[in-house]
């Protein structure tokens, strides 16, 4: 795919989000790119919010996680023709002022899937959650058999090859890491990351990730693709032979 001429869009997966998704969503429209917005069940007032936006709004009647929102905008993205969508939380954490030097990298790295990857003030996550996301990047690369920098983050880009993953097998916050190991494995893409800003600050709500809950979750998962896939000590080899590749558009 030319990644040049590809059409993309922008997906907001989001729950209980009153107090940020206005600005996330208008940030996400001051680009001038299509938005989807997936309401995962909310039960305040971030889909009244949304309703008044000029964005595609789809809502699940009660909660389903995140892996079903994201499915649920990929068939969205699909039905209406996109190439390609751009995933950012709907709490603020991830800046729509990203996203261009995201489809940048993906401009240059055709047939990747590009995340956008907390790699500077990494010192603001909390350490439990870093000690978290080292234990998941190390056990996804080796799933994936590549090395891939903060699996766990949820800004990305993803082609048309990874949407056509949408039926996979896995739910919740599991979906993400699935996504990442299939695209590796069935459809041979790359991953590639972009430096984005950690950003941990009090006003945003308690995540809705579980460093511990969640990680057992995806640890769990990516053992099991390990032992399926085999060539368990092959793909360990392929995933530390080399550092994640990295892009920053800022700088090249």
């Amino acid at each position: 795919m030319n990644t040049s001429d590809a059409r993309w869009c922008v997906l907001i997966p989001c729950l209980n989000e009153e107090a940020a998704i206005e600005g996330v969503v208008e940030s996400a429209l001051a680009l001038n790119v299509p938005v989807i917005v997936v309401d995962d069940g909310s039960d305040d007032r971030t889909a009244q919010i949304v309703a008044a936006l000029p964005v595609t709004l789809l809502s699940h009647p009660q909660r389903r996680g995140k892996g079903e929102a994201l499915r649920t905008g990929f068939r969205e993205a699909l039905r209406q023709g996109f190439d390609a969508v751009i995933t950012m939380d709907g709490d603020g954490q991830h800046l729509a002022s990203d996203i261009p030097r995201i489809a940048a990298a993906a401009k240059r790295y055709p047939d990747h899937i590009v995340i956008g990857a907390r790699l500077i003030d990494r010192e603001q996550q909390p350490k439990g959650r870093r000690r978290a996301n080292a234990v998941a990047d190390w056990a996804i690369s080796w799933a994936c058999a590549q090395p891939v920098a903060d699996t766990q983050s949820g800004q990305r880009w993803y082609p048309r090859a990874a949407l056509d993953l949408v039926d996979l097998p896995a739910e919740n916050f599991v979906f993400e890491a699935a996504i990442l190991i299939a695209a590796s494995r069935m459809k041979n893409l790359g991953v590639v990351s972009v430096p984005i800003a950690s950003r941990y600050h009090r006003e945003f709500r308690v995540s809705h990730f579980s460093p511990v809950r969640d990680i057992a979750r995806i640890t769990g998962y990516t053992i099991g693709q390990l032992i399926h896939q085999g060539n368990v000590v092959a793909s360990y080899r392929r995933s530390r032979a080399s550092q994640p590749l990295v892009y920053d558009t800022a700088v090249s």
